[in-house]
């Protein structure tokens, strides 16, 4: 399968340095958890996934800036990311990053580039809007 692009939300959704969108992407049988968030006026997206350890980043649904809204942060270890690369800035997960995703931007939308569907469910922020 090649990779599709699957809209995610509206690009009035993400503002920058605001909450994140929440989303999953169906792998298989699993549901792996990731994010979308907007950092100087770019769409990011990254797996939810600390590299230190395999847990969710934010420590209230969507929120994964730290408070300076400089990097994102793990709620659970305070390990730093660099918002527009994923690469650790500071902490546990010193030599490892957040696994980015593929995105676009166009016509009002932002989009996830993948082979895996995205999906939405009780641990996901809303559903786009066609």
């Amino acid at each position: 399968m090649s990779p599709a692009a699957q809209i995610l939300c509206d690009s009035s959704d993400i503002e920058d340095l605001g909450k994140g969108v929440r989303f999953s992407l169906k792998q298989g049988d699993r549901s792996v958890p990731a994010f979308a968030i907007r950092y100087q006026g770019k769409i990011h997206a990254y797996l939810n996934q600390c590299a230190h350890l395999a847990v969710e980043l934010d420590w209230q649904h969507g929120d994964f800036f730290d408070s300076d809204k400089k990097y994102l942060v793990c709620a659970t270890h305070g390990a730093l990311y660099y918002p527009d690369s994923g690469a650790c800035a500071y902490g546990r997960c010193a030599g490892r990053g957040l696994i980015a995703l593929d995105t676009t931007e166009k016509d009002g939308k932002i989009m996830i580039i993948s082979e895996n569907t995205i999906h939405f469910d009780q641990n996901t922020q809303k559903k786009p809007t066609p």
